[in-house]
């Protein structure tokens, strides 16, 4: 853009985070451009609506509606939702069909003493890590509490195999690669809620006028004498201030060389945290055999390994259909399968459960995040050694013209929606020199929307 308007601000990746930042710089009166990779807007929150329904291949959910700052944000941008409260990995919440070792369905006694178990186990591993040494792992404390948890062996195994399964879900990692404190700050409040109308309705509307050049991979952030000269493999722009909002996958694989190299305590921070792997499988059906008034399907114990949930997500396609998931080691592996070797895996340990009533998926759709070159990941998490701190640090502005943003750079709630847009109203803040309330991100479409 040599000769061109100097830019404001350029934002690097029009994901959540990225299209936050950019929302409310443009309405403070910058001049903002947005470079995206993707030949769309959104970045991890992707809709597929080629199947004439939504499908969200990518956040699907409103993790706790008490405290978010998307609670008032989608409410009053109008987006609908639905209740759908077991998006965080957990025993109970609303009612599951759990299956036991043998794949017999669980009776309402049997499973209300597994909840009871669950939650025993639950309290009983939170002491375990709040007496852990630095550099334990989550599967070294999950060990510490089994061994503790008074019971047979079958409900040992029961609640070991599903406090491991947590990790792969909430961090997409495996226990033994999650620091012991991983999880502290894995609390949510509130019900959950998911979206019928897909969840990238929130960023497309956000972006609404904003400045947004899709295709363009940045390769090079250059700090100059007066701001920053960013390179994609079709140009280049400069601006005063960078906002960099790429995924912690594309920080790790260097994907992005930056001249001069990011400060020591910086860089650091990005490799100690981990980028977790963690892809969705849907499967539509030709017919419900699963039964009403269940939220999630479980199998329990050792053969809940590789698949153990399965969520009702008909209430948001109209069609019978449900999601599972591949999270950590698992996840990495169904990358390099086939289509039908992951499908045929699924309907496998849904069989033994429900038998030759499963019948054969009229389609599917999955994902693999890992290999996705704009991401190399799902989202971040603790890894051994790592802190919460460490996301903060990601963040640290560096010589008052660059920043890393995204939810990688969120130490509260890491790895969620609201994370990555908290983060990029706090870049938005740091380069404005002042504060903007949130709801300027609606009030400032609602007064688009009245001129149009």
């Amino acid at each position: 853009m040599n000769g061109a308007t100097m830019i404001d601000t350029l934002v690097v990746g029009a994901g959540i985070s990225g299209i936050t930042a950019a929302r409310l710089l443009h309405d403070a009166g910058q001049r903002v451009v947005v470079l995206e990779a993707r030949n769309r807007i959104g970045g991890r929150m992707w809709t597929d609506r080629e199947a004439g329904f939504p499908v969200d291949r990518g956040a699907s959910w409103i993790h706790g509606l008490t405290g978010n700052p998307l609670t008032a944000l989608v409410e009053s941008l109008g987006i609908r939702t639905l209740e759908f409260t077991v998006g965080a990995y957990q025993a109970g919440g609303r009612p599951i069909a759990n299956f036991d070792a043998n794949h017999e369905a669980l009776d309402e006694q049997r499973t209300q003493a597994w909840l009871a178990d669950a939650d025993a186990a639950d309290r009983l591993l939170g002491e375990k890590i709040a007496s852990s040494l630095p550099g334990t792992t989550y599967a070294q404390a999950i060990e510490n509490t089994v061994a503790a948890f008074d019971a047979e062996a079958d409900r040992k195994t029961q609640v070991r195999e599903f406090l491991h399964h947590r990790t792969e879900e909430q961090c997409g990692a495996e226990s033994s690669n999650v620091d012991a404190h991983g999880l502290d700050e894995d609390i949510v409040e509130g019900d959950e809620v998911v979206f019928p109308d897909g969840y990238d309705t929130l960023p497309r509307l956000l972006a609404e006028g904003l400045d947004i050049r899709l295709s363009q991979v940045v390769t090079a952030v250059e700090r100059t004498a007066t701001g920053a000269r960013v390179t994609t493999e079709s140009g280049v722009f400069e601006a005063a201030h960078v906002v960099v909002t790429v995924p912690l996958g594309v920080l790790h694989a260097g994907d992005i060389v930056f001249d001069p190299p990011l400060p020591a305590e910086v860089a650091d921070a990005i490799g100690r945290i981990g980028m977790g792997v963690f892809n969705k499988i849907f499967l539509r059906f030709p017919k419900k055999f699963w039964g009403e008034g269940f939220y999630a399907i479980r199998q329990l114990g050792a053969a809940s390994t590789p698949w153990h949930s399965w969520y009702d997500v008909s209430a948001i396609s109209g069609e019978p259909m449900l999601l599972t998931f591949a999270g950590g080691a698992w996840g990495r592996q169904i990358e390099g399968m086939e289509d039908e070797a992951i499908v045929d895996s699924v309907l496998t340990s849904l069989r033994r459960a429900y038998g030759e009533a499963v019948p054969t998926p009229v389609d599917r759709w999955i994902t693999r995040w890992g290999a996705e070159e704009f991401s190399r990941g799902s989202y971040s998490y603790i890894a051994t050694g790592a802190s919460h701190d460490d996301h903060d640090t990601i963040a640290t502005p560096i010589g008052d013209v660059l920043q890393l943003a995204g939810e990688a750079t969120w130490s509260h709630d890491p790895a969620t929606v609201h994370g990555a847009l908290l983060s990029g109203h706090r870049a938005a803040e740091r380069i404005l020199r002042t504060q903007l309330p949130l709801s300027s991100l609606a009030t400032s479409l609602a007064v688009s929307t009245a001129e149009a």
